[in-house]
């Protein structure tokens, strides 16, 4: 088969997740064409090196290094941008678009700073830009929200869209080891970068969210106004304590429609252990929405790597061929660069049930001064654990009933200047099952 003709891919950073795209765009192009009708070929790598290209087997006759011949070349109708970060890939991005080259890329960071501009100017050039990848691997989660759900209004979305983050909890939880030794085991099977500031602070999580969260409720979410925490600072005591309790950590990605604006927020909570998010593990993410007519749907799978993302990346491109991303782009009024600024709550006015610690000196009425102080701030108490250990300074754990986090932390703030407290107080949301709404 001639791989020549309109359907000229270039492709822009090789390394995992683009070494997984060359393959499938070279080894399984019969397979693909067979099966959309569209003859897709890659025509070009663009990268600072070809190492990875070279070690997995592309051929060196498609390594182009002038990226202005690329875009130039009629054959091209599409760009994948694969070499993340911001600066240079919003360059090289930018200058696909207004070459008239359609994109598809998976840089969550770059979409969700960039996003309202970068659409903005695809539309601008009659082109269309492809980010299926950007947001949860290969899970189709971008596709469910501008497709298959169309008919609802999005109540709600609750995500765990970070890989490194689950499997490290899956580790302090099924193995009872620290956060320390989990990022470990994490970096030595390839799951968390040398540095991995991104995923466990959270901020990787806040992209996603960024983007998901703007599609679902049909408004221009701002990143900056999305409170963030990771994982990082978490107590491997609260982990195993939470279990006790019936609950699993899971490091969620959260939107919900109020009558007051979106709470959206990225941060550890405990989820019943009976909720479906409870029994995703490992590197493996997954998407809980719900809509008005639908009720609530979950898109589950591998949320990153070389072959799961690749699939995604391919997917757009072939829907881009086929004229179906061009067509919702031109149609659908939900993309950033369309929509208003969404009104976001601040974080002390989202609700939630709280796990709440104190480490106390054992003294009699300690109990009772800090019930007395959650009661003044409205904050109701509905379990109580306080196990008997031999030393001066012992936890005392309770759960709340719904509350506002500005009332917790105002509360907690007094409760850190009692003389029986002996360290700063921990909070941790408790998530619970969206009701479903469905007609």
């Amino acid at each position: 088969m001639d791989a020549k003709g309109k359907y000229g891919v270039a492709l822009v950073g090789c390394g995992i997740v683009g070494g997984g795209t060359a393959r499938v765009l070279t080894e399984d192009r019969i397979y693909l064409q067979e099966r959309t009708g569209i003859p897709l070929y890659l025509k070009y790598i663009v990268d600072r090196n070809y190492d990875n290209a070279r070690a997995i087997g592309i051929p060196e006759e498609l390594y182009e290094e002038d990226y202005n011949k690329v875009l130039e070349d009629p054959d091209v109708f599409l760009v994948i941008e694969l070499i993340g970060g911001l600066t240079v890939a919003k360059k090289m991005m930018t200058k696909a678009l207004k070459a008239g080259k359609h994109v598809v890329t998976a840089n969550k960071a770059l979409m969700a700073h960039y996003g309202p501009e970068l659409f903005a100017l695809a539309r601008k050039e009659k082109v269309t830009i492809g980010f299926e990848a950007s947001c949860g691997g290969g899970i189709p989660i971008v596709k469910a929200l501008t497709d298959g759900l169309l008919a609802n209004k999005i109540e709600a979305i609750f995500g765990i869209v970070n890989g490194t983050c689950n499997h490290i909890l899956t580790e302090m939880t099924d193995k009872g080891e620290s956060y320390q030794e989990a990022l470990k085991s994490a970096q030595k099977a390839g799951l968390a970068e040398a540095d991995p500031t991104l995923d466990v602070s959270g901020m990787d999580s806040a992209h996603k969210l960024t983007i998901l969260g703007s599609l679902a409720f049909g408004e221009r979410v701002d990143l900056d106004s999305i409170p963030v925490e990771g994982i990082d600072t978490l107590d491997l005591y609260d982990i195993k304590t939470g279990r006790e309790l019936g609950y699993i950590m899971k490091l969620l990605a959260i939107g919900q429609q109020t009558k007051k604006g979106l709470a959206l927020s990225v941060a550890p909570a405990f989820v019943h252990t009976s909720h479906p998010l409870a029994r995703v593990s490992g590197a493996f993410n997954a998407v809980s929405v719900y809509g008005h007519a639908v009720g609530h749907t979950m898109y589950m799978g591998r949320g990153a790597g070389s072959s799961p993302t690749a699939s995604a990346v391919v997917a757009d491109i072939i829907a881009t061929a086929l004229g179906i991303t061009p067509k919702a782009f031109e149609s659908l009024s939900f993309w950033p660069d369309r929509t208003e600024k969404a009104k976001q709550l601040a974080p002390e006015d989202l609700t939630s049930r709280y796990y709440l610690r104190f480490m106390v000196k054992d003294r009699p009425g300690t109990v009772a001064r800090i019930s007395s102080i959650l009661s003044d701030n409205g904050i109701s108490i509905t379990s109580l654990l306080q196990k008997e250990e031999a030393r001066d300074t012992i936890p005392l754990v309770m759960t709340t009933h719904q509350a506002r986090e500005g009332a917790i932390t105002q509360a907690l703030n007094k409760i850190e200047g009692l003389e029986e407290t002996a360290s700063p107080p921990i909070y941790i949301r408790i998530i619970e099952e969206h009701p479903e709404s469905v007609i």
